[in-house]
């Protein structure tokens, strides 16, 4: 119950009972400060929810990265991203620096048919003097064309031959196929698995697009054969992990993903994608192995054998693995930058000075750093990061340390202190060896054609379908990671992996032992 103020000729003249009624008002203005303290960072809150809701409903969307990383392996597969427009060619001027505007040319290695345009014979005669024009030169442009995709029957005619004797009857043996008795040439399995899991294009469209062509291939079809697919290329996965846990840098990540029929969980409930990326810095690897859970024992299962660095984001799930592995645990700054930069947002516009533009601008410093570096040799690297990262890291833990006490810790700004703060021996871990990165954005970048996908991947069947397309995935990407065009790269293992009955053919077929020449088609 609120007090009434006291008048002064209403004090009591006992000291003792004066001082007791000082004691009450001091507790009672405590109170209310304490109160006061509260509804402040309330109304905090409120309003860094309301503006971070503006920011981010309102940001320009080429920028953005949702955190719905959920459904990613289903039918219904992902818009494509839109192309990029390419970097505009710069040119100097005495004055300044401007961008020279126009289109780049087209590459060399694109086969050119010349049309050639001659000037009626109306047209070559002088209108002055009568004579004929001679030729002096031309004017060449070029357009870009396209003839759709064409598909062929590759009809196998295997020869018979018999003995006079009529008890010796042979036939030419049919190659060995990915997937036998079908009609799937390597060619065409190479088409469909290029088409859903990296341009995105779901498989119901593709049965659309082989049906105007007069091509009856059922969607239940294509998916049987994608899984088939997935299988054939396990071999080749193997391998892969094989030298994946050999190299002792290995950087980890994790993305909801939905299964419908997956034995004792309802269709609506969460299972997981895990991603390792990795291997030798001329060979590397990237990795995708479903679970249908995020508990500390998939990275356990995931990681046995290796040592060495393991990068990750914040998640405790990856603590226990490291400690049973003995393995150096590296952080992710990138992580640390995001939650400054909502911080930032969150503050709306009329901020500018706050602590999260202050702790904002020292991690870009450090990626400022990072871009001087990249060129360099690992040993370069840690030198010229020794010379200017550590100086910044100082003073980002300096500033750290007298900002902790400043802000709320459930304010925006305070939620990224506590990150920096929990994070902070992994976080500076990366200064320790030249070969590692600032972040795991190497990582998250992978997961991203799942992430991009998202409004049309809803869901995978079945637990086969899902892990089917994680082998997929992972030898697509790999391939991309280690120079090699997609679609070149899987019609070869498709042609060749059938065949190969030894380790070292198999060996052979990984993205990092083939160059472009290797699989070029044609």
């Amino acid at each position: 119950m609120q007090r009434m103020p006291i008048a002064l000729d209403q004090l009591p003249d006992d000291v003792d009972a004066l001082k007791s009624l000082v004691a009450d008002q001091l507790a009672r203005n405590e109170q209310l400060t304490t109160e006061n303290q509260h509804y402040k960072a309330q109304v905090l809150t409120l309003t860094e929810q309301l503006n971070l809701a503006l920011a981010r409903r309102y940001a320009a969307s080429s920028e953005k990265l949702s955190p719905d990383q959920i459904r990613l392996f289903d039918e219904a597969e992902a818009e494509t991203q839109a192309v990029a427009p390419a970097e505009d060619e710069t040119v100097t001027v005495p004055a300044h620096t401007r961008r020279k505007r126009g289109r780049k040319p087209l590459p060399e290695t694109l086969p050119r048919v010349e049309v050639i345009h001659e000037l009626p014979d109306n047209e070559r005669v002088c209108p002055h003097d009568g004579n004929l024009l001679a030729e002096i030169g031309e004017v060449a442009s070029e357009q870009l064309d396209i003839i759709p995709a064409k598909i062929r029957v590759i009809r196998h005619i295997r020869k018979q031959y018999a003995c006079r004797c009529g008890h010796c009857i042979k036939t030419a043996a049919l190659p060995p196929q990915p997937i036998p008795k079908s009609l799937a040439s390597p060619g065409l399995l190479a088409h469909i698995t290029v088409s859903k899991y990296q341009d995105a294009l779901p498989l119901y469209r593709q049965e659309a697009i082989l049906q105007r062509i007069g091509v009856g291939l059922p969607r239940a079809t294509l998916a049987n054969w994608m899984i088939q697919a997935g299988t054939l290329i396990q071999p080749v996965i193997n391998l892969l992990r094989d030298r994946l846990l050999a190299y002792d840098i290995l950087q980890m990540d994790e993305t909801p993903v939905q299964v419908l029929k997956e034995p004792g969980k309802t269709a609506q409930s969460k299972s997981y994608l895990w991603l390792q990326r990795g291997g030798p810095p001329d060979q590397p690897v990237v990795l995708y192995d479903y679970d249908p859970g995020r508990g500390a024992e998939v990275p356990k299962r995931l990681l046995a054998g290796f040592t060495g660095y393991l990068q990750t984001d914040g998640y405790d799930g990856y603590n226990a693995v490291v400690a049973v592995n003995g393995l150096v645990h590296v952080g992710c700054m990138a992580h640390a930058r995001r939650k400054f930069d909502e911080a930032v947002k969150a503050q709306g516009k009329k901020q500018s000075a706050s602590n999260a533009h202050r702790g904002l601008a020292l991690i870009r410093k450090l990626y400022r750093v990072e871009k001087q570096a990249r060129k360099l040799t690992p040993e370069d690297r840690h030198a010229h990061r020794q010379r200017h990262a550590r100086p910044i890291l100082d003073e980002l833990r300096s500033w750290l340390d007298e900002s902790l006490s400043q802000v709320p810790p459930t304010s925006a700004t305070g939620k990224a202190l506590n990150y920096l703060h929990n994070e902070w021996d992994k976080l500076i871990r990366y200064l320790d060896d030249g070969r590692l990165e600032i972040d795991n954005n190497g990582a998250e970048n992978a997961i991203r054609p799942f992430v991009l996908g998202r409004k049309n991947w809803l869901f995978s069947a079945s637990v086969k379908g899902v892990q089917a397309s994680a082998n997929l995935y992972s030898l697509i990407e790999t391939a991309k990671a280690n120079g090699l065009e997609p679609y070149a790269y899987l019609r070869h293992v498709f042609t060749e992996l059938p065949k190969a009955e030894t380790v070292e053919a198999i060996e052979a077929l990984l993205p990092g032992n083939l160059s472009k020449d290797q699989i070029r088609i044609g």
